[in-house]
């Protein structure tokens, strides 16, 4: 590590089999947390490269538990975090309500690093118990079209930094490396992320690697579409940029989308937003990025089908029920 170091302090990029070495090193525990604090800083300091985001995401590939699912007409949605601005879980609420217009989910989480509720924080609050026992991972699935991956159990190179990238508090490459090692590998894809240069980075990714993949970036720095202000949004059909209102939704202002200052409030948000009695900022939020999501798995819709169906999915409480469903079976 101590040639890595110094290699990246003088401002020399890893290459591809670098990166990969590193992250596989990672994963075997060869580095001690003060080595480990040190590489994820150096990445605050300058922005990451393909190669080196390919080499980690090689690595974490290789070495993933994989899980047995067909994943072919499933779709994962995630958003990187790191945007510093602690909403509530919109894309694990957005989960459910895709899973309640008749699609499925595969989402890779894990807990929250630099926020206060991850997707793995809100889904044990509400008793959910993970696990890598593929009985129970397909019986989710099948039954209430969500299937979740808790990263530690898959990536053990995610398991080896979680410590780290608590004591930091801050957003670290992993945050990056997350919405692309999926262990199942879904084709399709719902990502977010916190600014441009990311955009264009996982769009080249995921040119490269197959995936079908909607990646959208609110231009106020949100990873989702927050309705907030205009979001740029890259997909295999293109890139555009759309504001609110040519989205059918109205603008909202960003304290509606503040996750609360404990698990417990932003799980009482989430709730309030599959049962139909949240603020109509949280609403439309969620219902956004789940037509995004639904274009994506069905690109035949037209915007405003897609819209619809994430709609009538929340009010007529398929949504919730969905959520219902998964909760007793992960129990």
């Amino acid at each position: 590590m101590k040639e890595i170091l110094y290699q990246m302090f003088d401002h020399r990029n890893l290459t591809r089999a670098q990166a990969r070495e590193v992250l596989l090193n990672i994963s075997d525990g060869k580095y001690n947390d003060c080595q480990l604090s040190a590489f994820m800083t150096v990445f605050l300091m300058r922005s990451i490269t393909t190669e080196e985001l390919s080499g980690f995401r090689d690595a974490l590939l290789e070495r993933r538990v994989a899980v047995d699912l067909d994943a072919s007409q499933a779709i994962d949605i995630v958003g990187t975090g790191g945007d510093g601005k602690n909403t509530f879980n919109i894309s694990t609420a957005t989960c459910f309500v895709v899973a309640g217009a008749g699609y499925r989910v595969i989402k890779h989480g894990n807990y929250g690093a630099s926020s206060v509720s991850g997707a793995s924080n809100v889904l044990e609050a509400h008793g959910v118990r993970f696990t890598d026992d593929i009985d129970r991972l397909r019986r989710s699935f099948d039954r209430s079209g969500v299937c979740y991956l808790h990263a530690p159990f898959f990536s053990p190179a995610l398991k080896s930094v979680g410590g780290v990238r608590r004591a930091l508090g801050v957003r670290t490459f992993f945050n990056m490396l997350g919405p692309l090692v999926n262990p199942v590998m879904p084709r399709h894809q719902l990502l977010g992320v916190y600014n441009l240069k990311l955009l264009r980075l996982y769009h080249y990714i995921c040119q490269q690697n197959g995936i079908d993949c909607t990646i959208v970036h609110s231009l106020d720095g949100y990873d989702e579409v927050s309705l907030t202000s205009d979001v740029k949004v890259a997909s295999p059909q293109g890139e555009s940029v759309y504001t609110p209102g040519e989205l059918g939704f109205s603008m909202h202002d960003p304290s509606e989308l503040w996750g609360g200052e404990t698990v417990e409030q932003a799980a009482r948000i989430f709730d309030a937003v599959l049962e139909g009695t949240a603020s109509p900022g949280q609403s439309d939020c969620v219902q956004a990025n789940a037509a995004f999501a639904i274009r994506t798995l069905d690109p035949a819709l037209s915007w405003e089908e897609a819209r619809a169906k994430a709609r009538e999915s929340l009010e007529s409480g398929r949504a919730a029920e969905c959520f219902r469903c998964f909760v007793e079976l992960n129990r």
